[in-house]
C-alpha cells in the first residue's frame, strides 16, 4: 500500500478504532515511527525528480498532517475519558459519617483543651489568649517574680537575642563634651524578650485591658528548657483567674473541685490544699487529688494516697496593684495546670515526649474521633 489516499484511509480508521492510549500508541508508531508508513513515504521524496516532488509532495505532506492531527485528537479524547472514569471512581459520598472517609484523629491535647473549655464555660469563664513571645515585665516583674528568682535563669527560660538601640541622634559625642556617656547611652539594650514560661502573662494583660469582675481561663503553649519523660521544652498549660469583691480560698477550692469532678467524671474526687509558695499568689497552695489502689493500679478517687496535680492561690496584692487595681477593693484567685499532664492522667499515657513526635501510629492509637465533641450533657470524656 503506497498510495497516500489508501494509507490515509487505513490509518485514520485505525486511529478512530483505538480504544485505549496503548492501542493508539501502536497506530502512531505504525504511521509516524522511524519505520512508519508515512515516514517511509516522506523518505521517497529525496529520490524523486523536481517534477515528481512537485506532483507527489503535497499529497504526502497532507497525509502526515492529517494523521498527526487525528492521533492528537484521539489521544485528547481518550485522556479525558480516563480522567472522567478516575474522578467517578474517587468521588466521596458526603452523606457518609466522617469516620468512614477521614482517617485522621484529634490530638489528645486538643481534645482535653476542648473538654476543659466546655466545663469552665458552664462556670461562667471566658477564654483569653496572649502572645507566646513576651517581654520581661509581663512574664516576670508584673507577677512579683524578683530579679534573683531561679525561673529567670538562662537554663530555665528561653531568652531571645537582644537588640541594641541608638539613643539621641547617634552622631558622636554630645556637644557638652560627654562623649563617653553618649557612647554608653547609644548601646542601651531593649527590654529582655522571652518565650513565655507560663500563661500567667495573659492574666496580667486581661487585668490591664478590662475592668473587674473577671473570670477567664488562659490555655496555650509555654516554653521551658527541659526534656525527659515528664517534661518537654514546649508544653501546654491552662490557667484560671477570678477577680471580684469578697473572693476567698473557699471559692477557689469549690471551683477546682467542681472542675475536676466534671473532667474526670467521678463524684468521689477528693482534694487536699497543701501550703506552698508562688511569687504571684499569697497564700499559695499545691492541690493534691486523692487516689485508691484498684487491681494493683492507682485510680483517682478516695484518699488512700495523694497525687500532686496543680498549683493555685489567692492573687498577690502586688500583682493586683501592678495592674492598676486597688487590692483593698478587689481580690481574686488563680490556678494553673499542665494540659498534657491532665491528658496523660485521664487517658493512661505514661510518657510526655510522644505528644510532640508526630508519630502517626501513636496519634491513631491515642487520638480521638472528630465526632467526639465534648459536651456537659453527653459527658466530656471520650474513648481514645
Amino acid at each position: 500500500m503506497t498510495d497516500p489516499a489508501d494509507i490515509s484511509k487505513h490509518l485514520l480508521a485505525a486511529t478512530e478504532a483505538a480504544a485505549s492510549l496503548d492501542a493508539l500508541e501502536v497506530v502512531r508508531v505504525e504511521a509516524l515511527g522511524k519505520q512508519g508508513r508515512v515516514t517511509q513515504l516522506l523518505k521517497t521524496l529525496g529520490g524523486m525528480s523536481p517534477e515528481e516532488r512537485l506532483a507527489n509532495g503535497p499529497a504526502i505532506h497532507a497525509l502526515r498532517e492529517a494523521v498527526t492531527a487525528a492521533i492528537a485528537a484521539r489521544k485528547a479524547h481518550l485522556e479525558q475519558v480516563a480522567l472522567d472514569a478516575q474522578l467517578a471512581s474517587e468521588a466521596l459520598d458526603m452523606t457518609l459519617p466522617v469516620d468512614a472517609v477521614a482517617p485522621g484523629t484529634i490530638h489528645p491535647v486538643s481534645q482535653v483543651m476542648d473538654e476543659m473549655a466546655e466545663i469552665f464555660a458552664d462556670l461562667g469563664f471566658a477564654v483569653a489568649t496572649g502572645p507566646e513571645i513576651e517581654d520581661d515585665w509581663h512574664n516576670f516583674s508584673a507577677l512579683n517574680i524578683p530579679e534573683t528568682h531561679p525561673a529567670r535563669a538562662m537554663q530555665d527560660t528561653f531568652y531571645l537575642e537582644p537588640k541594641a538601640k541608638a539613643a539621641g541622634d547617634g552622631q558622636g559625642p554630645s556637644s557638652d563634651g560627654g562623649g563617653f556617656a553618649a557612647d554608653a547611652d547609644r548601646a542601651k539594650p531593649e527590654p529582655p524578650m522571652v518565650l513565655r514560661t507560663h500563661t500567667s502573662p495573659v492574666q496580667i494583660r486581661t487585668m490591664l485591658a478590662q475592668k473587674p469582675p473577671i473570670r477567664i481561663i488562659a490555655p496555650g503553649r509555654v516554653y521551658r528548657s527541659d526534656w525527659d519523660a515528664t517534661h518537654t521544652p514546649m508544653f501546654h498549660q491552662i490557667e484560671g483567674l477570678v477577680i471580684d469583691k469578697g473572693i476567698t480560698l473557699g471559692h477557689l477550692k469549690w471551683t477546682l473541685e467542681t472542675f475536676l469532678k466534671a473532667f474526670f467524671e467521678r463524684d468521689d474526687i477528693v482534694l487536699r490544699l497543701r501550703p506552698s509558695y508562688f511569687p504571684f499568689t499569697e497564700p499559695s497552695a499545691e492541690v493534691d487529688v486523692g487516689w485508691t489502689m484498684v487491681d494493683g493500679r492507682k485510680r483517682l478517687g478516695g484518699s488512700e494516697g495523694w497525687m500532686e496535680l496543680l498549683g493555685s492561690g489567692m492573687v498577690h496584692p502586688r500583682v493586683i496593684a501592678a495592674c492598676g487595681l486597688d487590692p483593698a477593693e478587689w481580690q481574686g484567685f488563680a490556678f494553673g495546670v499542665g494540659v498534657d499532664r491532665l491528658a496523660m492522667l485521664k487517658y493512661g499515657m505514661d510518657d510526655l515526649r510522644p505528644f510532640f513526635e508526630a508519630d502517626v501510629r501513636w496519634l491513631k492509637h491515642h487520638g480521638f474521633s472528630a465526632l467526639d465533641v465534648p459536651t456537659l450533657s453527653g459527658g466530656v470524656g471520650a474513648s481514645a
